[in-house]
């Protein structure tokens, strides 16, 4: 089966910080990829540069074996392909629940109102925020927010969906309630590529574990193998304090 996204010597630099230091990395579909690492050692760098946020310095990534680098390859089309959910959510402050999961379906996949609106409220009821249609992002909370998020980038059909640690922002009591409707998307077989703390999603729900250290994927496995069996030292200290009794 042929990769859904290639990363190919993938480097990053900002000035004279090297980020990214040659990242190899497939994505396969229906897999539930997690990347875990300390703060700082380039994962949610590497999100962005597969979601064109940042332009990479070196190296490529294919999209069904085509560089979405190379001269003419279009963005819009392609990040309608690959969602991406964020840590601040990213929502329009201006409009409505319902319209912030309806406007990009309009304009990126000129879609029609009555179709985009209906493929809208089936997601929005999915992640449990189908009430909410006609609040606007400050009157509701930060885990349901991240739910509209959620909501608002499988509104545009994905064949993958990227998540920025979506939890970190989200007081404690509300990271639950995003995990499960994240746990829900993965057993419906939702390629996912997730940046996260959250030891117990990574653990659990993944099929598949990167661990990142100092801009290099140091490990990468079965996310049961990568638990029980780390095979490199760094990532054995890292998941030292993860333990469960």
């Amino acid at each position: 089966m042929d990769p859904i996204i290639e990363i190919k010597h993938l480097k990053k630099s900002f000035g004279k910080v090297e980020v990214l230091k040659d990242i190899d990395f497939d994505i396969y579909k229906n897999e539930v990829v997690t990347i875990i690492g300390s703060s700082g050692s380039g994962k949610s760098t590497l999100l962005r540069c597969i979601n064109l946020l940042e332009d990479p310095t070196d190296g490529d990534i294919l999209f069904h074996r085509k560089s979405i680098l190379s001269r003419g390859f279009k963005e819009t089309d392609y990040r309608a392909k690959v969602g991406m959910v964020f840590q601040q959510f990213n929502l329009f402050e201006n409009m409505t629940v319902l319209e912030n999961c309806v406007i990009g379906q309009i304009k990126v996949l000129n879609r029609d109102r009555k179709e985009a609106e209906e493929k809208a409220m089936k997601y929005l009821e999915s992640v449990g925020m189908g009430e909410y249609i006609n609040a606007r992002p400050k009157q509701i909370s930060g885990g349901q927010k991240q739910r509209v998020a959620i909501a608002r980038a499988l509104s545009m059909d994905p064949e993958v969906l990227l998540f920025d640690e979506p939890t970190s922002a989200l007081d404690p009591e509300m990271v639950g309630e995003v995990l499960k409707v994240m746990e829900d998307l993965a057993k419906t077989d939702m390629t996912m590529v997730v940046v996260t703390h959250e030891m117990d999603f990574a653990m659990d729900v993944s099929t598949r574990v990167c661990f990142m250290d100092k801009g290099y994927i140091v490990e990468d496995g079965p996310a049961k193998e990568v638990f029980a069996n780390p095979k490199h030292e760094r990532t054995q200290e890292f998941l030292q304090r993860f333990k469960r009794s």
